[in-house]
C-alpha cells in the first residue's frame, strides 16, 4: 500500500517546506487523510474520476469538495472557458456578462433580486454578514452550521486562534432544528442581533415548520435570515434549498456548484438591502472575473437542459440504499450510519466498545482508497457519476465493511490501524 504511493509521499516532503500542510485547504491535506496511505496530490481529473501523481485512478466522492457538480473537463463548461479566454479574462470595466448571470440568478432564486458576485463562499457569508449590519445598525450574528473562515464566524468555533476577542463575542451558535435555543439567544441579544445565518439543511432535514418560525422569529426581532447556500444552491434544486423547502431569506450566499470548479460565488438578496453595497465596502478586483462567468452560464444552461439534479438525486439514493444494505448485511447498523440528503450525504460512525469512532472512520477511508475510491466519508455526488462507477462503489463498501466487521469482531481495529488516526479541524456543523 505504501508503495502505491511513493510519489505523493516524496513530494509532500517537498511541497510541505513551502506550503504549510503542503496544501491551500484543511480538508485536502495530509491531516484529513490517512498518512502513507493516501494519494496526496492530483495530476489530472476526467468525468468522475481523477488520477493522483503516482498513476493511480479514483473515483472521485469528493468532488473538489462539492464544487464539481458536472464532472471534471466537462465539454459544456471547457467550450464556453475557451472562447471567452480568447477575449480576456479580467479587465478595466465590468462586461456584460456579468449583468447576465445576475439576471439568470434573480431568475432562478426565489431571495433574489439583486446579485453581487465573489470569488468563493466566505466572501458571500461574508458580504451578507456586512449587508446585514448595516441594514439592521445592530452588530451580533446568530450562525447555525459552517460559513467560511472570516473572522466573524471562526471565532465562535474550536478553531479561534488569531481572532480578537472582541469579534468571537459577537457571533453565537445555536442548534438546528431547536427554535428554543434560537428564541434563548435573541432573548440574551439585548435587542442586537442583526442576522441569523443559516445552511437551510445539511445532513438532517428541517423539522415541519422550523425554517418558517426562524424566518418569523427574525422578522418580529427586526433580524435578517440569511441562508447559506454555498452547497445546497445548484445541487438540491437549481433554485437552492429555499426554492425546495418553500421558505424564502432575506439574504442567501451560492457557490460551488455554481462554476463547477471555477472560482465564483454570489451573495443574493431583497433589492432594498443588496441597494447597502452602495454604502458598504465589498469590492475585489477578481469579483467579475469573466472565465468563471462564464462557465457559471455554461453550467446553469446544462443544468436547465438535461438532468442534472435529478441524476444526483438518483444516483445518490441508489448509493446510499445499497450501502445500507451493506451495513446491515455484516450487522454494523449500531456503528455505521448515513445521514443527508441524496446529492450529499454523509456516513457517520460510533465508537465500538473501546474503538473510537475516528479510528474506524480511519479504516473505512483507507480501505476504500486501497479499492479505488476517493472519499471523506461522504457522497459528493457529480452528473458524471455512471451505473458503472456505482457497481464499483458498491463493491468497495463491501470490501471495506467487510474488513472493517473482521477487525471490530475480534478487537484488532485499532492495533493494526495503519495511519494515525483521523481526527477532524474542528466540529463543522454542531454547536
Amino acid at each position: 500500500m505504501k508503495k502505491r504511493y511513493d510519489l505523493s509521499n516524496s513530494f509532500f516532503t517537498k511541497a510541505n517546506k513551502v506550503i504549510p500542510l503542503a496544501s491551500q485547504t484543511f480538508s485536502k491535506s495530509i491531516i484529513q487523510y490517512p498518512k502513507g496511505l493516501s494519494p496526496l496530490f492530483i495530476e489530472r481529473g476526467k468525468g468522475s474520476k481523477v488520477w493522483d501523481i503516482d498513476g493511480n485512478e479514483y473515483i472521485d466522492l469528493v468532488s473538489g469538495l462539492l464544487p464539481i457538480i458536472l464532472g471534471y473537463q466537462d465539454p459544456d463548461v471547457d467550450k464556453a472557458i475557451s472562447e471567452q479566454l480568447t477575449k480576456g479574462i479580467t479587465f478595466s470595466l465590468p462586461t456584460k456578462l456579468e449583468a447576465e448571470l445576475a439576471e439568470k440568478l434573480i431568475s432562478l432564486i426565489p431571495c433574489a433580486e439583486m446579485v453581487r458576485f465573489g470569488k468563493n463562499g466566505t466572501d458571500a457569508t461574508s458580504a451578507a454578514i456586512r449587508l446585514s449590519r448595516a441594514y439592521t445598525n445592530k452588530e451580533r450574528i446568530v450562525a447555525l452550521g459552517y460559513h467560511g473562515w472570516q473572522d466573524w464566524f471562526i471565532g465562535s468555533t474550536s478553531r479561534p486562534k488569531g481572532v480578537p476577542k472582541a469579534v468571537r463575542e459577537l457571533t453565537e451558535k445555536v442548534k438546528y432544528n431547536d427554535i428554543s435555543s434560537l428564541e434563548v439567544a435573541f432573548n440574551n441579544g439585548n435587542n442586537d442581533i442583526a442576522a441569523v445565518i443559516m445552511e437551510p439543511m445539511t445532513f438532517d432535514w428541517p423539522e415541519d415548520g422550523y425554517l418558517k418560525k426562524v424566518k418569523s422569529l427574525c422578522e418580529q426581532k427586526g433580524a435578517l435570515l440569511i441562508f447559506d447556500e454555498i452547497i445546497t444552491g445548484f445541487r438540491f434544486n437549481l433554485g437552492g434549498a429555499q426554492k425546495l423547502l418553500g421558505v424564502t431569506p432575506h439574504l442567501a450566499a451560492f457557490g460551488k456548484g455554481l462554476g463547477n470548479g471555477m472560482p465564483i460565488s454570489a451573495v443574493v438578496g431583497r433589492a432594498d438591502i443588496m441597494m447597502e453595497m452602495n454604502e458598504i465596502f465589498y469590492s475585489g478586483t477578481f469579483g467579475g472575473e469573466a472565465l468563471s462567468i462564464a462557465a457559471s452560464l455554461a453550467v446553469i444552461s446544462k443544468m436547465e437542459r438535461e438532468p442534472v439534479i435529478d441524476h444526483l438525486w438518483d444516483f445518490g439514493s441508489l448509493l446510499k440504499n445499497n450501502l445500507n444494505k451493506t451495513i446491515y448485511k455484516y450487522n454494523l447498523q449500531d456503528v455505521i450510519e448515513i445521514k443527508g440528503a441524496d446529492p450529499w450525504s454523509m456516513i457517520t460512525f460510533s465508537d465500538y466498545d473501546a474503538i473510537p469512532s475516528a479510528a474506524i472512520r480511519t479504516q473505512y477511508i483507507i480501505d476504500m482508497l486501497q479499492n479505488g475510491v476517493l472519499t471523506l466519508g461522504t457522497h459528493n455526488i457529480s452528473y458524471a457519476h455512471t451505473d458503472e462507477d456505482l457497481i464499483k462503489i458498491v463493491h468497495a463498501n463491501d470490501e471495506a465493511l467487510k474488513n472493517i466487521k473482521n477487525l471490530l469482531s475480534d478487537g484488532t481495529l485499532y492495533k493494526k490501524l495503519e495511519a494515525d488516526v483521523i481526527l477532524p479541524v474542528f466540529e463543522v456543523r454542531t454547536n
